[in-house]
């Protein structure tokens, strides 16, 4: 029997274990895509306790403990952060074969030196252990720096001020690149209540009256400039699915005027407008040298009753199935004919779409970057080991596993960086079986560049970020 998560912890050959120790774990961070707030980074922010880094905003978390029969109360409610920490010790001891129960012992193991296993007898050992070295030792900005990352990315509205970056730029303390990532969902929406008043902000900030398709395509390029004098040069989108639904010029303006007056969209026209937008936005970053994240295939907010209590983004989120392959290969196809198709990362939530990912992305590459059109790595629902294996098989199968751009956080949370230990270890013991296996040679060279490449150098390259 294995030791309990050790230091060879998923990895089951001498080849898997060489390559993560000599090369995957000394590798450097790049966390390219995230939801932390730059504001916990400028002030650095210090936690009273482990709950406010584990639970806060956690949806993965809350999600089990529903389905541990927990109170809500317990989850997102007015319990005391004691209490919640206990009945997530008493979720997690059931969490057998769940990603959530590696990734919390790593962050026990690398930030708080606890070897032992969290459950309902050891949650008060292990809150006391936390809390003191959260008190004593750790910080937000100490535990970016412990987990050896050198360049965070965050994701940001085009109506931001983006005065935490700037702050963070600004300070000589602290040398880990702090850069936004321009998400304007907000801009593509047009279907939302709230597009109105949004459209109102964004005219206010650009300085740009939005009355039109044109005069939005302005405003938004008013933004661009400005987040790309900040660092930016990575943008991110959330989409129900890559669409093509093309329309003349003023069907769109007719489309943009009904969600300005705040009417209600049809489903056809909200196609047609965001396809327009994205036409706009894809053009727009392959000008400025940007790269393009496509997040695609969840349906959200699928509990009604629990979405009028708590809102958006609280973990009643699913794996949606339709996603039309050619209307994405349109989509690029469309940018192609002008050859303005910018460095492209596709995900998609439902791991059904990773054969035709990797088909679409063989039609679009070019000389211009190494992988230029990339399959993200395994998303959300997918971060698992399953789920990651897979999606680097499948990569492998059809495309350029050397060139992958690797894993990234895509966590609300400052311990999340094990993540990407998790990630290499998971990778390590792929490529090590294809070695031990005869399918590829044990030429220590080439397999430092491939593992090293993957875990940092590719994205560095690809994003061309200077560090």
């Amino acid at each position: 029997m294995k030791p309990f998560m050790d230091k060879d912890f998923l990895l089951s050959t001498e080849s898997a274990r060489a390559l993560f120790h000599n090369y995957a774990e000394k590798s450097p961070i790049l966390d390219y895509h995230c939801h932390i707030n730059p504001q916990e980074i400028a002030e650095d922010r210090k936690f009273d306790n482990i709950t406010q880094v584990w639970l806060g905003g956690d949806h993965y978390k809350w999600r089990q403990m529903r389905s541990n029969g927990v109170a809500e109360r317990y989850i997102t409610g007015d319990a005391s952060d004691r209490e919640k920490f206990q009945k997530w010790a008493e979720t997690l001891e059931k969490l057998i074969g769940n990603p959530l129960y590696h990734w919390s012992h790593l962050e026990l193991q690398r930030y708080f030196g606890y070897t032992g296993h969290l459950c309902g007898e050891t949650a008060e050992e292990v809150w006391n252990l936390c809390n003191q070295q959260l008190k004593n030792k750790w910080s937000v900005r100490s535990l970016i720096k412990s987990s050896n990352v050198t360049l965070i990315c965050t994701t940001d509205d085009p109506v931001d001020t983006l005065e935490w970056h700037k702050r963070i730029a600004e300070d000589d303390t602290f040398d880990v690149q702090v850069l936004p990532a321009w998400r304007p969902d907000k801009a593509m929406n047009v279907e939302k209540p709230g597009f109105a008043s949004y459209m109102a902000n964004l005219s206010h900030v650009s300085g740009i009256q939005i009355n039109s398709f044109a005069s939005l395509k302005e405003a938004l390029k008013n933004r661009m400039a400005y987040f790309a004098d900040c660092g930016c040069s990575v943008s991110d989108h959330a989409l129900e699915y890559v669409m093509y639904y093309p329309a003349p010029d003023g069907e769109i303006d007719a489309i943009l005027a009904k969600g300005l007056s705040g009417q209600e969209i049809s489903r056809e026209e909200e196609l047609k407008y965001k396809t327009a937008f994205m036409l706009f936005a894809a053009k727009e970053y392959n000008r400025l040298d940007w790269a393009m994240q496509l997040h695609y295939g969840c349906k959200r907010d699928n509990n009604a009753y629990m979405y009028q209590q708590l809102g958006p983004d609280t973990g009643f989120d699913c794996i949606n199935n339709y996603a039309p392959s050619a209307q994405m290969a349109d989509f690029l196809n469309a940018l192609s004919a002008d050859n303005k198709v910018p460095r492209t990362i596709i995900y998609s939530l439902n791991p059904n779409d990773d054969a035709s990912i990797g088909t679409i992305i063989g039609c679009f590459q070019d000389t211009s970057a190494a992988g230029k059109i990339q399959q993200g790595s395994a998303w959300w629902f997918n971060d698992h080991k399953t789920g990651m294996t897979n999606q680097m098989i499948s990569l492998a199968n059809l495309g350029c596993l050397g060139n992958f751009i690797g894993m990234l956080t895509d966590s609300r949370s400052f311990l999340s960086y094990t993540r990407h230990e998790y990630f290499r270890r998971i990778m390590c013991e792929l490529i090590g079986g294809w070695v031990d296996n005869g399918e590829y040679p044990d030429d220590q060279k080439a397999l430092k560049a491939i593992i090293e490449g993957i875990c940092y150098h590719n994205a560095v390259k690809y994003f061309k970020f200077h560090l």
